[in-house]
């Protein structure tokens, strides 16, 4: 009988975290407990750590995902366990899951089989509220625009021209457009057109995932732009005075979550940034401290290498100052059977421009054949891609020996990472390079609405930060139908959003939904729970 996630989770004797953080060398004044097997780590790590040289950082991406995922995170835990049993520190820094894919259709995000984070059902609803915590510093922001606005305080903010949503951690299609204010004669305030976005797409979450440190999380939360004034000035969180409360609600969201994996590996579980809308990667404080901490770091970033893995570069990198040591690329047999060899090929190029060393991972899934894992394997080696089958649900950290292997061989080659693009660039040119060089497409048109917004974002001084593509994971087009590795297509930018306090312009392309909706049997009608507190129905 195969046994479900749940199931394993369950069988798997957890040890108390204490022992897990001993096991990195963390004293008992650096731990903050929730409950026996999850704890908040304080930020004073990295005074008592900072002339301990740092780890190699490895990054887990994949090929253009289906529909029901790759296996990344799987992937990211396997590794950092098969790691571990050739005799390395190593340590997993992954996102937190979201309850709107959770709750939806993707499931959620504790890895898979014998290579998950546990405790499994806590990470998976809730953790320790950090997803919670920036709903609620996002939407009180909401609220002070709002009554900002009703008590005609200054400066003046048009309620036309508010771009500050509100936010909610679940899909829930019917809020993408909704009217507040309404009734009470202006009592409940003044009546606008606004909406709701899933939390992962909230700048804040952004915000908290490429802070450094308290201070400039507060200096970041005061530069989000809230609105406009009737002659389109920009104005920020500080003029209104929001960012110090925002930032109280979120100081214990800062501190990154140490849990374990099945085989007990510590593992940072810390952010939740979607990476078709955002950046797509977990906390730099949680990447930092695990460097610190271990010799190898196995983390990842959402979808394919044209989305996750370009903005981790481009983005994360740059702000974190960090330099990865290896890349490994998530390739399965039904990704291949849809895209093909030409797409693996593509995304391998993307990392490679980059300067990063990859390996392949051939993940394996139920049912998958010996033959056609060898078929996979024998198209990329003859594309001179060195690729390796992988059965780390199955097998946990056993599952992935020679790539583990291979991977601590090519951390030790001389890493001549590099850019994409200087911030110094026009935002035009950035995104003709993301398009052209990692979608592989043959140039970018913009809407006559976008042509207006990206002068006004360049006149507003804007221009010198990098570009975060909104963009399908479903293609490396903008067209989610166009599979494998589409030729002759052109990027089509319909508007931008200048995230100010995260630090990048967002470009939109295709229709990119900020909030999800619920498929027609979403999983939250499986889950439910006992008399005695035993959950079921979570994947």
């Amino acid at each position: 009988m195969i046994k479900s996630d749940i199931d394993i989770a369950r069988e798997t004797k957890i040890r108390p975290i204490h022992e897990i953080a001993e096991k990195i060398g963390l004293p008992d004044d650096e731990i903050i407990p929730h409950g026996h097997y999850i704890a908040k780590i304080s930020l004073n790590v990295f005074d008592r750590l900072k002339e301990t040289t740092n780890g190699k950082l490895i990054l887990v991406t994949a090929m253009t995902p289906t529909p029901m995922g790759e296996g990344k995170t799987t992937t990211t835990i396997g590794l950092a366990q098969a790691l571990a049993k050739i005799g390395k520190r190593a340590m997993i820094a992954v996102r937190e899951p979201s309850l709107g894919p959770c709750m939806g259709v993707k499931g959620g995000a504790a890895g898979g089989g014998y290579s998950q984070v546990l405790p499994m059902e806590e990470i998976n609803l809730h953790l320790t509220g950090d997803i919670h915590a920036v709903s609620i510093a996002h939407n009180l922001l909401a609220a002070v625009i709002d009554n900002h606005i009703h008590q005609k305080n200054e400066p003046e903010l048009n309620p036309r021209d508010i771009v500050w949503r509100r936010v909610i951690d679940m899909n829930d299609r019917t809020l993408r457009s909704i009217i507040v204010g309404m009734e009470g004669k202006g009592a409940n305030g003044v009546m606008r057109e606004d909406g709701f976005d899933i939390t992962a797409s909230s700048e804040i979450m952004a915000i908290l995932c490429l802070s450094n440190s308290l201070s400039e999380l507060k200096q970041r939360l005061g530069s989000i732009i809230a609105g406009y004034t009737p002659l389109r000035r920009p104005v920020a969180v500080r003029e209104i005075g929001a960012e110090g409360a925002m930032a109280t609600l979120l100081k214990h969201a800062l501190l990154p979550n140490l849990v374990q994996s099945i085989e007990g590996v510590p593992a940072f579980v810390h952010g939740g940034p979607f990476a078709n809308i955002a950046h797509g990667c977990n906390t730099i404080i949680a990447t930092k401290m695990a460097l610190k901490l271990a010799d190898y770091v196995v983390t990842e970033a959402g979808f394919g290498a044209d989305l996750g893995a370009e903005k981790f570069f481009n983005i994360k990198c740059r702000y974190g100052n960090l330099t990865p040591s290896a890349a490994v690329l998530v390739v399965t047999s039904r990704a291949f059977a849809k895209h093909g060899i030409e797409n693996i090929i593509k995304h391998a190029e993307n990392v490679a421009r980059f300067n990063v060393p990859l390996a392949i991972s051939i993940n394996r899934f139920r049912g998958d054949s010996d033959q056609d894992l060898h078929k996979i394997r024998d198209a990329c080696a003859t594309h001179g891609l060195n690729a390796f089958i992988t059965d780390f649900r199955e097998s946990g950290g056993d599952g992935g020996i020679e790539l583990a292997d291979e991977i601590t061989r090519m951390c030790e080659m001389n890493s001549d990472f590099a850019f994409l693009y200087p911030l110094d660039w026009p935002l035009r040119k950035k995104i003709e390079t993301i398009a052209t060089e990692i979608y592989g497409a043959d140039g970018v048109r913009l809407t006559p609405e976008a042509e207006k917004q990206l002068q006004q974002i360049e006149t507003l001084g804007f221009g010198h930060l990098p570009v975060c593509m909104a963009k399908t994971q479903s293609s490396l087009s903008d067209n989610p139908e166009l599979s494998g590795r589409p030729q002759g297509f052109t990027i089509t930018v319909s508007n931008f959003r200048v995230s100010a306090g995260a630090g990048f312009v967002v470009a939109y392309t295709g229709k990119i939904m900020t909030m999800p909706g619920l498929p027609k049997k979403p999983s939250a009608l499986s889950i439910d729970i006992d008399d005695a507190g035993n959950i079921s129905g979570l994947f």
